[in-house]
């Protein structure tokens, strides 16, 4: 008798007997029984796991002469010619040969005579899905109403392509990959029945290397059988075939752990010289550091791992880390993309393997987030003894802390002699920090975070601090020198961060007011004095109008003080008179610009009234709080003013130029016409604003400022290369310039 291959060999000839697919199997029994049987089946799924072999065995229980049965005898002539693929009435049909129109005419055409010698004809169209879009269509009246004696059996590999007037026609049944453990358990029974030696570790790679397909599995079982002489091992697999192995892997992987990079070279050479291809090295290692990161998570199955745990290197499981395992990982599966495209796929391996040599030293982003977050009370405070442990206990240790439901713990920043405070927001601790800091930190401990940069500076410090001693010079734990922040040679570099920006300032002492109100022990700080306003009581004037005054302390001179200023500077912020140097101007004499602005307007009104009394122009006047202020004062009370009621009146009035006060009115000017438009608009908002504010009936008047004359620019004279050159090239001079 002539040789079988093992695939065709052990075919299923029962529903019983397909492996992986149980659900497939007890359907169509149960139709079968119950005389419920489909005109057209879809059967889909991966290469291999048995959808023609069930084709045929659905054909032979309905075919068969004790039938329609679920378990076909097998004996009868029908049965026996199914399995050999000689019967008449089933018909089996390449669909990748015969995709035309006229094949499936050709069906339409037979279908209309019955079967021969059975009960159905039943037609198995293989990868159905090659059929063109024209076939389909031509098929689709068949399959919807056939003769009661025909069935169809679709079978693809690729559901997607098969349209869906076809899929609605038909019963679906989709089959599945078959698992690693029954795979190696049929090839254990296909060696039983060779009455060949097989070990359990040679036919779990064979179960993997195929994927879930049966026919795979048999295949590389019938090549795997050729070589190994009636004992199959994973030795001669490994050596035959051109793989690594786990032994060799655990090798050079133990190198890369222990970082020789130069043995790890040269294993890689011995490998390839061997016959081992890249490729295949590469996929090899890609499983082994898949088998390590399983190992990792607890994952021991041998089905899924292709070894037993034991056999992987606890070298390289001790040395690298999840996280490092799966950098690994990631590695050589993108290797494997880029090889393709490489100028030496063999470099492209030498590097990807020298990398793993310093990956103990690699740190994932989620790693370097817990160092930062654990160095968070290190970079907060400054002060690195006892303010950094009493800042971790309060925070590690809240729950000892006697805090009613509600409450929390908080550490607060303060600009100033207090560095760190624990405020309980609702409650108190019991005991100090300093006797809670005594428990958990004990003497020679450093508080600095594993793994956080060291210094020689905060090692001395820390020991100062938990022995007791001060940073200054004198010994004094309690004194504060130069070790507190000062400039000597044992100065604390970490005491104070210099100032905070306001906000931060604000917030600051706005938590060490809270605190203190509350009870709290943090201690007090000298709060910034130039952060305040001393507001008063709001005035209100006869009018029912507020107005709000400031009380701004004001210095001997009466101008008011800045406290910014060094010594030795003029001391000063806001004033009616600003010092006379180069950067602040002084001001400008109101009266005698008045006087040349207003000339000519005197000398009309005036003429023919030769005894009238002349306009009385104000460099001061006095407002309805009885304060006398500048005429610049005035225009600044009137715009902030604006600026809370109408904003656009304010912004036209910084437009304006310069103001001439007289007894009852306020003369100024402005630049463009436009502008003058715009300011008539709100020239009663303005006056009404004026008028509340001087306590009088007061005028705005606005006028357009007169341009001043252009002087006629001097001719220039153009040299005479110049004129060679504009002559020569018909070029032309404006303003003396080319």
């Amino acid at each position: 008798m002539s040789y079988e291959v093992t695939a065709t060999r052990r075919r299923p000839q029962q529903f019983g007997d397909l492996v992986g697919q149980e659900f497939v199997a007890e359907t169509l029994k149960n139709s079968i029984k119950s005389g419920k049987i489909a005109h057209a089946y879809l059967f889909s799924g991966p290469r291999g796991c048995g959808k023609t072999s069930t084709a045929r065995i659905l054909a032979k229980a309905l075919n068969c002469q004790n039938g329609p049965t679920d378990q076909p005898c097998g004996q009868c002539s029908t049965c026996q010619e199914i399995t050999k693929g000689t019967s008449l009435d089933v018909i089996e049909i390449d669909g990748a040969s015969n995709t035309s129109v006229e094949n499936i005419r050709q069906i339409k055409d037979e279908v209309l005579f019955p079967p021969s010698n059975s009960k159905y004809k039943i037609y198995i169209i293989d990868e159905v899905h090659m059929l063109s879009t024209s076939a389909f269509n031509a098929l689709l009246k068949t399959i919807e109403e056939p003769p009661p004696y025909v069935i169809f059996i679709f079978a693809t590999t690729e559901l997607q392509k098969v349209p869906a007037t076809i899929k609605s026609r038909c019963q679906q049944y989709n089959f599945r990959l078959v698992a690693v453990d029954k795979v190696k358990q049929c090839l254990a029974d296909a060696a039983a029945e060779l009455g060949i030696q097989a070990d359990d570790e040679a036919l779990f790679w064979i179960a993997r290397e195929s994927t879930g397909s049966m026919r795979d599995a048999y295949t590389l079982f019938d090549q795997v059988v050729a070589f190994s002489d009636g004992h199959i091992t994973y030795e001669k697999i490994r050596d035959k075939l051109g793989l690594v192995g786990i032994d060799r892997l655990n090798t050079v992987f133990e190198a890369c752990a222990q970082n020789r990079t130069a043995d790890v070279v040269g294993l890689l050479d011995e490998f390839l010289q061997a016959g081992v291809s890249i490729e295949q090295l590469i996929s090899n290692s890609a499983d082994y550091l898949r088998s390590l990161l399983l190992i990792k998570n607890g994952v021991k199955k041998e089905s899924l791992l292709g070894n037993s745990a034991e056999r992987y290197s606890s070298i390289v499981l001790g040395a690298w880390n999840t996280v490092q395992i799966e950098r690994a990982l990631s590695l050589f599966l993108q290797l494997y993309r880029d090889i393709r495209y490489s100028l030496s796929p063999r470099y492209e391996l030498e590097l990807a393997f020298s990398r793993l040599c310093w990956l103990g030293n690699y740190v994932s982003n989620a790693e370097v987030k817990k160092a930062i977050d654990a160095a968070q009370g290190l970079l907060m405070n400054g002060d690195m003894g006892g303010k950094f442990a009493e800042a971790n206990l309060v925070r590690s240790q809240s729950d000892r802390l006697e805090c009613p439901p509600g409450g929390r713990i908080e550490t607060t920043a303060v600009h100033s002699n207090v560095q760190s405070a624990a405020v309980v927001s609702t409650g108190s601790t019991t005991g100090s920090a300093e006797t809670a800091q005594s428990q958990q930190t004990p003497a020679g401990m450093n508080p600095i975070p594993a793994g956080m940069p060291r210094l020689s500076m905060l090692d001395e410090l820390i020991a100062k601090e938990q022995a007791g001693i001060s940073d200054d010079d004198t010994g004094d734990p309690g004194s504060p020198g130069e070790g507190a922040g000062g400039e000597g040679e044992n100065a604390n570099p970490f005491h104070n961060g210099g100032p905070l920006p306001p906000e931060q300032s604000v917030a600051a002492t706005q938590n060490l007011q809270n605190a203190q109100t509350e009870g709290s022990n943090a201690g007090s700080a000298e709060l910034d004095e130039r952060l305040k306003l001393h507001i008063p009581q709001e005035n209100v004037t006869d009018e029912g109008q507020v107005v709000p005054t400031m009380d701004i302390p004001l210095s001997e001179t009466g101008y008011t003080e800045n406290p910014d200023a060094e010594e030795g500077e003029a001391g000063w912020s806001n004033m009616e008179a600003p010092p006379d140097d180069d950067y602040y101007p002084a001001e400008p004499d109101f009266s005698s610009q008045a006087e040349q602005l207003y000339e000519g307007a005197e000398a009309s009104e005036n003429q023919g009234q030769q005894n009238a009394a002349p306009v009385q122009l104000q460099d001061t006047l006095t407002i309805a709080n009885g304060q006398t202020i500048s005429v610049a004062q005035l225009r600044g009370q009137i715009t902030a003013a604006l600026a809370i009621t109408d904003g656009f009146a304010a912004s036209n009035v910084e437009k304006t130029g310069l103001w001439v006060v007289t007894e009852d009115s306020i003369n100024t000017t402005v630049e463009t016409a436009y502008d003058l438009s715009l300011i008539e608009k709100k020239k009663n908002v303005i006056a009404a604003e004026l008028s509340n504010t001087c306590g009088r009936q007061m005028k705005f008047n606005v006028t357009l400022k007169a341009a001043e004359p252009q002087k006629t620019a001097a001719p220039v004279e153009i040299p005479v290369q110049v004129s060679i050159l504009v002559n020569a090239f018909k070029g032309t001079i404006v303003a003396g310039r080319m």
